[in-house]
């Protein structure tokens, strides 16, 4: 899949570069078409080295000096350059059907001559002149009008979109309050509230102050547990403590809890997260556990660093290995886990409750004819919201259970019948962003959870 996104984006500025150069070919100021050549070459060698560098993620030498607006153009222009592609490649094959379908129109209604109209002819000498055969030679302009527009308009509206996106979308925090059915939850715990937040990746997309933004946010909803489900910084260049300076000032009285993502990895800073939460009177659980009261019970969070799926040589990798023995029976377990694929094995296991983030449900989502189109379905069948699986049903069954209306109201999967106690998960859309800083149709989600009786 990798392989196919790398590939049609080299397809998108071969596009372009192509493009540039036919249309400056017309230009008769010779040293203005150079120079517009000259920048474009420029910049596009500038957007290689800068996208070599964010796929490194690591702490090796960088190709392009890190600079946040550099950073910015290049993910801006990747991303509409490639949406604006697809979209004329779309109305030029649209245009070519439609020629198609009216050239084989026009071959199945021509006259065919037949015996007794061959019988009718007569001699050129005796006839008059032949009326010439009425023919369309030249292409319908209206159709011809209306195909230039469409293509204009499907070059343009991806840039002006994804435009929008980054200028407002993509700051839009959303506060999603959902109540959550959870199985074997005592009484005591019922309407207890927690907070997440998720995929903040603090860097040239996301400053300080829109971290603190965004924490703000969260102490004003007044939850009794706090928890940050991974990816604090997007690459090693990023500064993680800047980004732990601001959670710490996340408030709730059952203190804030949180979990390393795949961010960490690549940025090697695993580590340094761990010693940072702790230094700010927090607690960042790796492959741990730890019994929290309220309301005189208690239940069992647990966390765990980001869980790779397979190794690099493409073997598939047991999730939650060894995780059996920190789960109580005893009371409810509440699941930290950045990876919301995870979820199958948690449920396998026993886990009420799994908190997840990673997809930030696609970034970039469409609706088309009530159907949702979203990049994250080619990570995770979990994209954004909640999803429901019978407790104890073996990993290796996909089936999970979704609210009919994809919707966090009401959550609960209705029937008549009896429902077997149900494991949950729910994956928030993060604050972040990566390789591109924009959403569309998919705002940034502070998440308040309510816990409730099953």
């Amino acid at each position: 899949m990798a392989l196919v996104i790398l590939g049609t984006l080299f397809l998108s500025q071969r596009f372009w570069y192509r493009s540039i150069w036919r249309v400056t070919a017309n230009w008769r100021t010779v040293w203005l078409r150079v120079t517009v050549r000259l920048i474009y070459i420029s910049l596009l060698i500038l957007t290689i080295g800068t996208a070599i560098d964010g796929l490194r993620m690591g702490h090796r030498p960088h190709l392009v000096p890190s600079k946040n607006a550099i950073e910015m153009f290049v993910g801006l222009w990747l991303i509409s350059a490639l949406f604006a592609y697809l979209a004329l490649k779309l109305v030029r094959g649209v245009e070519r059907l439609w020629a198609s379908v009216r050239s084989a129109a026009r071959r199945n209604s021509a006259p065919v001559p037949n015996a007794s109209s061959q019988a009718q002819k007569v001699s050129p000498a005796t006839q008059g002149p032949i009326p010439a055969v009425a023919t369309e030679l030249v292409p319908d302009p209206s159709r011809r009008y209306f195909f230039r527009t469409a293509s204009a308009l499907a070059g343009a509206t991806p840039f002006l979109s994804v435009m929008y996106g980054f200028a407002a979308e993509r700051l839009d925090y959303r506060v999603i309050r959902v109540e959550i059915p959870t199985a074997n939850l005592p009484p005591a715990l019922d309407g207890m509230k927690i907070v997440q937040l998720s995929d903040i990746h603090l860097s040239g997309y996301m400053s300080r102050t829109d971290v603190r933004r965004a924490v703000d946010m969260a102490n004003d909803l007044g939850a009794d547990l706090a928890v940050v489900t991974g990816d604090f910084i997007t690459g090693a260049s990023d500064p993680i403590a800047d980004c732990i300076e601001e959670i710490r000032n996340l408030r709730a009285p059952l203190g804030v809890f949180g979990c390393n993502g795949n961010h960490e990895i690549y940025a090697r800073a695993e580590d340094s997260a761990e010693r940072l939460f702790a230094q700010a009177g927090m607690k960042l659980l790796r492959h741990e556990n730890v019994q929290l009261p309220f309301r005189g019970a208690q239940f069992n969070l647990l966390g765990v660093d980001y869980q790779r799926e397979r190794t690099t040589g493409g073997h598939r990798l047991q999730m939650l290995p060894d995780l059996a023995a920190l789960i109580r029976r005893d009371m409810p377990n509440i699941l930290l886990s950045h990876n919301p694929n995870t979820f199958n094995r948690a449920a396998e296991l026993g886990i009420e409750l799994s908190l997840a983030g990673h997809t930030h449900g696609g970034q970039i989502q469409v609706e088309i004819l009530d159907h949702r189109l979203s990049a994250a379905r080619f990570i995770s069948d979990y994209i954004a919201g909640a999803y429901f699986r019978p407790l104890s049903m073996p990993a290796a069954d996909n089936r999970a259970l979704r609210d009919a209306n994809n919707s966090p109201a009401n959550l609960a999967p209705s029937s008549s019948h009896a429902q077997p106690p149900l494991s949950v998960l729910y994956v928030n859309r993060g604050l972040g962003t990566v390789g591109a800083p924009v959403r569309l149709g998919v705002p940034p989600e502070i998440t308040l959870i309510t816990l409730r009786r099953a």
